[in-house]
């Protein structure tokens, strides 16, 4: 009941941020022409057999022409996430979906298989604005599973590890980032290695925008509760908590979202009796971090940390470095001051429930 409220809500919380992304995302107002120009050119190169290719080229030209005064108008080039409406900003989310709109055409003109192709072109041009394309179609639901099955997610991949132009890296690792939104998505992205090439991207990237991406695709990964030791194996968290160098708000609130996931599929795992040692991002040596910002001026970085704390103390044995790393006294402001009140009442049912924490309070009480 009241945890699958509060899940709701992290939910749509985190939608919404998704939605904030989306937004900020590169600056490049002629994207949708010149995706669609540079497909087209590849495609004339590339489908010289019969009529009915040309015939198809010619259909996509035309689709061009149609589409280039409304693609001029467009913000933005790349939507990473799900779309849900931001509240008090409808001009921009109109945007957003016309973006979405225009590249659905072009999908129903070129066709997706065609689309995913031009990934392997050796045209550097192409390839951006194809994978462009590709990140856009995987933030919508309907079409993430047809990427995958027509061997999108895996081309991607590649992609990641076999280009050094950072714009393709950042874009590739949005697209995979959507594509991670889906939880049999991120059983692949594991196993075909996806997790090594995001923590090394992670690790080399010094740019915020590149580093905000891929720790939201880890921070997605961080959500399964499955893959949680396999990404601790594979240097997933170790990428993941090496990006707060980055000091930008964006990959923080990244950073922290995939503690707050991590933290509760963690804490799942005590509740089901499959964990009995103390948490990997207490061992990590994250604790002290995640007390500095948990009273972040940055609401989204406070709240998630808010809820990593609140997980992070459903389990007896954390509780002592909780209370020694000063962890568990924010708990107690959290159940007190929290200006969410689902989180409030979390706070306050843990430290209920825990006879360490009801001592520790008497105590702070006293002094």
């Amino acid at each position: 009941g009241n945890e699958e409220i509060l899940e709701a809500n992290g939910q749509l919380e985190e939608q919404y941020q998704l939605n904030e992304q989306a937004e900020r995302e590169h600056q490049d107002l002629h994207f949708q022409a010149e995706a669609m120009s540079k497909l087209s050119q590849s495609l004339e190169e590339q489908l010289k057999e019969k009529e009915m290719a040309q015939v198809e080229i010619e259909n996509m030209q035309h689709h061009l022409n149609q589409e280039t005064t409304e693609a001029t108008k467009l913000d933005r080039d790349i939507v990473v996430g799900t779309l849900e409406e931001p509240e008090n900003d409808m001009n921009k989310f109109s945007h957003i979906k016309d973006a979405v709109s225009t590249v659905d055409k072009l999908l129903e003109q070129v066709g997706l298989q065609k689309i995913l192709s031009l990934l392997e072109s050796e045209n550097n041009d192409v390839q951006i604005h194809a994978v462009k394309v590709v990140a856009n179609l995987a933030a919508q639901e309907v079409h993430q599973q047809k990427i995958v099955e027509a061997g999108g997610l895996g081309l991607l991949l590649t992609l990641l590890q076999s280009s050094e132009d950072e714009t393709i890296q950042r874009v590739s690792a949005g697209a995979i980032a959507n594509l991670a939104m889906k939880e049999t998505n991120q059983e692949l992205i594991m196993s075909l290695g996806g997790v090594k090439l995001l923590a090394k991207i992670a690790n080399d990237a010094e740019d915020p925008q590149t580093m905000r991406i891929v720790a939201g695709a880890l921070a997605n990964l961080c959500g399964n509760v499955l893959l949680q030791g396999k990404l601790q194996e594979e240097g997933g968290i170790r990428a993941l908590l090496g990006m707060i160098r980055s000091q930008h708000p964006d990959v923080l609130t990244q950073v922290a979202r995939g503690i707050a996931n991590f933290a509760k599929c963690e804490s799942r795992g005590f509740r089901q009796g499959h964990k009995i040692d103390r948490s990997q991002l207490i061992g990590d040596g994250v604790l002290p971090w995640i007390v500095a910002n948990a009273n972040s001026e940055v609401s989204p970085i406070r709240r998630h940390l808010e809820l990593a704390i609140c997980h992070l103390a459903q389990h007896e044995v954390n509780a002592k470095d909780l209370i020694s790393a000063g962890a568990f006294r924010e708990l107690a402001c959290i159940s007190k001051n929290c200006s969410w009140e689902d989180i409030k009442r979390f706070a306050k049912r843990t430290i209920s429930a825990s006879t360490t924490f009801q001592t520790e309070l008497r105590q702070m009480q006293l002094a």
